[in-house]
């Protein structure tokens, strides 16, 4: 199908044929961990530092905790799952499909207000928790502890609950960047579906492939990085408990060898800043990956230069479970998000409702058979985010001729500064191409007369000390390549830019209040 036409209206089903995915009626995600057992149980399936696990000890062990939840919960019930990325975490997440309950894959630095938000807005029966996290709950909380291993005693092997491919399999919650978080249930046919799409497209897995996700399970990139993706494929996950750091992650691939990294820009610009990257033994990777913010020119060129190899960046959401647009392998256009991976439709949206030309911006719109349903107990939201069948992303892009998107920001984050329209995000992307900059981040900050100015937080590189004159320069190369209203007219300067628990800049963090963050005004 070509890029013209899956910017149309496909129907779901098309796409899917696209890709020769089917299934039958009845079908329980938890298959893709289990299928291993005839096919290649004494392979290895989870490598980490406590120690490796083949997948028919994996598999058993997810029996054994699929057997003691059953026992403890009802079909449908859901299972609030607080670990960090360890053995048992995959473990318990197929072992609970399996079993025919509904994980629900919670990041584990939320705080205790939003955990209980969590447990009250989904209903959930139970709490899997890494031992680290326990005081996270009440006492009394149904909670087990999975690093105590109550499920020791039950039997390793587990029949199949009855689902359908269109049932409730799991959850996550969206990042509630626009008020409280949203509940996204996905279905037991999504699991598959993004393996037969960018998986198969994009990453080629094969058995022997070692997947390094440093974005955690808890999220949707990191679930498919190292749970769904190399489990279908047979292949191989290393996962690393704990805040990941670059000394941490250069370790880790010195010492297991993987073959498939998956970061985010902010990570790889972290670890081409290290002391360490120089010495780092990256000669086991055959492919590295990124996602959820736009890639700079430079980085992406000093990771080549260190490792031999580019990044290749995609797009996806929590919403869709992964990757619908991605460059390639072959071919990467720097700053683009790709071209439509195939199993999904993308089309723009212009203010007046017609679908712009090349060149021309528009809202993006996404569909594709991963996609949610709606928002739990959110008519409200999916409404506002679901169209017609199309799920509203809410992002301006542009198509160039070739079908590469470009992302241009957050349809809401146009400001207007001094009576014309600024995009941050398009000063933001001009900082960063500056050689003496690291990283930059561009807000729209209300004034005490309640207008709008243009503040740039900057991260500058190695040997280079911020001051006026720095920031003078920093303005007049904004204007340069934008157009001259489009500079920040304020500038400060940090060490190093906070990041969220997925390692994007924490932009909210800056907002609220720079100083804390360690900022200085140049």
């Amino acid at each position: 199908m070509s890029v013209e036409a899956r910017t149309r209206t496909p129907d779901i089903e098309s796409l899917a044929a696209e890709v020769g995915f089917d299934l039958p009626a009845d079908y329980n995600a938890g298959r893709i961990l289990w299928d291993n057992l005839d096919r290649n149980p004494d392979a290895t399936a989870i490598i980490h530092d406590s120690r490796n696990w083949t997948y028919a000890e994996l598999i058993a062990e997810a029996a054994r905790i699929g057997n003691y939840l059953r026992d403890r919960a009802a079909p449908g019930d859901r299972v609030l799952l607080f670990m960090d990325d360890e053995p048992a975490y995959p473990a318990t997440i197929m072992g609970a499909m399996r079993a025919g309950l509904v994980p629900m894959l919670i990041n584990t630095l939320s705080p205790r207000e939003l955990i209980d938000f969590f447990l009250e807005d989904s209903g959930a029966s139970l709490v899997v928790t890494s031992s680290a996290f326990r005081a996270a709950f009440d006492a009394d909380a149904p909670v087990i502890d999975a690093g105590q291993r109550p499920w020791a005693g039950a039997p390793d092997t587990l029949a199949e609950h009855p689902t359908t491919r269109n049932d409730m399999a799991f959850w996550m919650y969206s990042s509630g960047s626009t008020g409280r978080p949203k509940g996204v249930v996905h279905r037991h046919e999504d699991v598959p579906y993004i393996n037969a799409t960018y998986a198969a497209h994009v990453l080629r897995l094969v058995p022997g492939d070692i997947c390094f996700s440093v974005p955690k399970v808890y999220f949707a990139y990191g679930f498919g990085n190292s749970v769904v993706f190399p489990f279908s494929a047979g292949a191989a996950a290393l996962l690393l408990s704990g805040r990941p750091d670059p000394a941490a992650i250069f370790d880790q691939i010195g010492r297991h060898r993987p073959t498939v990294f998956f970061g985010l820009p902010t990570l790889y610009t972290a670890l081409m800043h290290h002391k360490g990257a120089d010495g780092a033994d990256l000669s086991s990777l055959r492919l590295c990956l990124s996602a959820a913010e736009v890639l700079s020119a430079d980085i992406a060129s000093a990771w080549r230069k260190l490792s031999g190899l580019p990044i290749v960046e995609g797009l996806g959401s929590t919403e869709m479970l992964h990757i619908y647009l991605s460059n390639t392998e072959a071919r990467q256009v720097i700053g683009s998000s790709g071209r439509i991976v195939p199993g999904y439709a993308v089309r723009l949206v212009a203010p007046d409702g017609r679908e712009p030309g090349p060149g021309e911006e528009g809202v993006m719109q996404v569909r594709g058979l991963s996609s949610t349903q709606g928002y739990w107990n959110r008519p409200d939201k999916t409404a506002e985010t679901i169209r017609d069948g199309w799920l509203d992303t809410g992002d301006r892009f542009v198509r160039d001729a070739e079908g590469y998107y470009f992302y241009k920001g957050r349809a809401d984050d146009m400001v207007k500064v001094s009576g014309q329209w600024v995009w941050p995000m398009e000063i933001e992307l001009a900082l960063n191409e500056h050689p003496k900059v690291r990283e930059s981040c561009v807000l729209a900050v209300p004034l005490a007369d309640q207008r709008l100015t243009i503040r740039a937080f900057v991260a500058l590189v190695d040997g280079v000390s911020p001051d006026s004159e720095l920031t003078r320069e920093l303005q007049a190369h904004a204007r340069r390549n934008l157009l001259p209203h489009k500079y920040p007219r304020e500038v400060f300067y940090l060490p190093s830019l906070p990041k969220t628990g997925t390692d994007k800049i924490d932009r909210q963090a800056l907002r609220r209040d720079p100083a804390a963050a360690g900022a200085s005004q140049g």
